[in-house]
């Protein structure tokens, strides 16, 4: 038999987690313990490889055993100017989960996301009035927050979301495109198998470069790092990036390929930056929030995390590569 020694046991009793289940690779899978608001909070992803019944299952036999969950790989809906698009094509992952509060990363997307401009302002100006302020958006309809920043911060914007998730060649330059597109296609794309529109499971290690002048245009690549890893050119020569979920091959890629700068909005614990669903879900763990999270009664909840997002000090953070 096994003795655990005494305070060993309750620190263990006492931590809380929160948990990612994610439809992406299970090769990214990871777990740490950071502290969050004077409590220690085990933050632990776990990947089904594109498997929907499994995270399925998975939620519905842990629910109320974790103190917070994240749907990693997937939204459960689109948050895009001031209205919630459910995605009916995710939604039923979580359809049995009655008691764990349940994220995807909305909530630091449309407030920490947000920073990111700002924070590259502050940080390299010089630069940025060197070579420019070209902002690619791979995906806004899923990181409206980044938009935000960045048209807020008069950069010339291009939005990638008919490029990227529908394969048009359909290049998208003012906020009010994204706002039409949301409006005629997401109702649509919606009911869609969610791998339709987004890498699952091990298409996400998949390189397949596309649109490659939407890159040499761009001065600033940003949105979500599966998507820019998959789609972007060999040559990244004095790029900035912003992204997140990065691990040390995401970033010896970046280097490789040439990238100036990468700014991770989310932080960086053991070498890679975890999602934003599973740290908005560590949040909500520490915090010991709960019930039911409501992304279509936003301003609350928003203003909520964002007060979250102050009293631990996360904000984006810039690395030079190169």
């Amino acid at each position: 038999m096994v003795y655990f020694p005494l305070d060993f046991i309750l620190e263990v009793l006492s931590m809380k987690e929160a948990l990612s289940i994610s439809i992406g690779s299970s090769k990214r899978d990871n777990a740490v313990v950071v502290n969050l608001l004077n409590q220690d909070v085990l933050i632990r992803r776990v990947g089904t490889d594109g498997d929907m019944k499994a995270a399925r299952q998975m939620f519905r036999e842990l629910d109320g055993k974790v103190h917070a969950f994240g749907v990693g790989g997937a939204d459960l809906g689109l948050f895009v100017s001031d209205k919630w698009y459910p995605l009916h094509s995710i939604t039923p992952l979580v359809r049995d989960v009655k008691t764990t509060p349940v994220v995807d990363g909305c909530g630091l997307k449309n407030t920490l996301e947000a920073q990111s401009a700002t924070i590259l302002e502050k940080e390299i100006s010089p630069y940025l009035n060197q070579v420019g302020r070209r902002a690619l958006i791979m995906t806004a309809v899923d990181r409206y927050g980044l938009l935000r920043s960045f048209i807020d911060a008069d950069y010339d914007c291009l939005f990638g979301d008919a490029l990227f998730s529908l394969g048009l060649r359909i290049p998208i330059r003012q906020e009010r495109g994204i706002k039409t597109l949301a409006t005629l296609l997401i109702p649509i794309v919606s009911r869609l198998p969610f791998k339709w529109v987004y890498p699952t499971g091990e298409r996400q290690h998949q390189r397949k470069p596309k649109f490659e002048w939407a890159f040499e245009w761009a001065n600033v690549i940003a949105g979500d790092c599966h998507y820019i890893t998959r789609f972007m050119p060999e040559n990244m020569q004095n790029k900035v990036i912003v992204t997140n979920t990065t691990t040390p091959s995401d970033v010896a890629l970046f280097k490789s390929a040439g990238v100036k700068y990468l700014m991770t909005t989310t932080p960086v614990y053991d070498g890679r930056s975890f999602g934003t669903n599973v740290m908005e879900a560590a949040l909500l763990a520490a915090s010991g929030y709960q019930g039911k999270v409501d992304y279509r009664n936003f301003k609350t909840y928003f203003n909520h995390v964002a007060e979250l997002v102050a009293a631990v000090g996360f904000q984006p953070k810039l690395q030079e590569l190169n």
